[in-house]
């Protein structure tokens, strides 16, 4: 519901321009502008509504399943406010090629956390993230979205500090098996300011060195330090 209206949005904002273009003075150029602006305030408090009653959704599901509820393909954006967004890399990383879409641009000093499936330390990860978010306040965790295991611990600690998360998936139908190593590059991309570590495969391990080639920090859970 929400995407559709988004497209009608989109819709609305064409034919506002359309309609600006147009004006000539008359009463019936004028009419029309102000009759497409009302339309266009109704989509945005519809909009508005409808992300509200998404994100009560997803408190009850999390409330009943234990689970954070993820949208199934692109991100679940708060237009109201940014606060603990979920946002789609695809989407973080078209819009830094579109300045103007602001919401899918979140401010604040980016890090960058990796850890294998099998890593369920709990304790261990939200002491390292709550001690980045002490040092970084207003921080974006990016991070790779796995359905379980250390990424997933990390998403659940997101949600509940109310911290920004970008999703980096791998894209294995454009890239195959190298999409692990090129989602890698698309997070380095984004020049986080640095990177955690926990256990985990050689994905994490290719992410760490070369965070560390390019001079960003990187921390690791092995040895305590950066």
């Amino acid at each position: 519901a929400v995407l559709r209206v988004e497209r009608d949005l989109d819709d609305n904002e064409q034919a506002q321009r359309r309609s600006q273009k147009e004006q000539d003075g008359s009463e019936i150029r004028s009419v029309e502008l102000e009759r497409l602006i009302c339309e266009g305030q109704t989509l945005l408090e519809r909009r508005d509504s409808l992300e509200l009653f998404r994100d009560q959704a997803a408190d009850a599901f999390e409330l009943h399943t234990g689970s954070s509820w993820r949208p199934r393909s692109g991100s679940k954006v708060n237009h109201r406010s940014l606060t603990a967004a979920m946002i789609d890399s695809r989407d973080f990383l078209a819009a830094k090629r579109r300045v103007d879409s602001e919401p899918l641009l979140p401010a604040g000093p980016r890090i960058a956390f990796t850890g294998g499936l099998d890593f369920n330390d709990h304790r261990a990860i939200w002491d390292r993230l709550d001690k980045a978010l002490a040092k970084h306040p207003g921080m974006v965790l990016l991070h790779g979205g796995s359905p379980n295991g250390a990424e997933l611990i990390a998403s659940c600690w997101a949600n509940n500090r109310k911290v920004t998360q970008i999703t980096f998936k791998p894209d294995w139908t454009r890239h195959a098996k190298a999409a692990p190593f090129r989602r890698n590059d698309q997070i380095l991309e984004t020049l986080p300011i640095g990177v955690i570590v926990f256990p985990g495969s050689g994905v994490s391990a290719n992410l760490a060195d070369k965070a560390r080639k390019l001079g960003i920090p990187v921390w690791r859970f092995e040895d305590g330090g950066a």
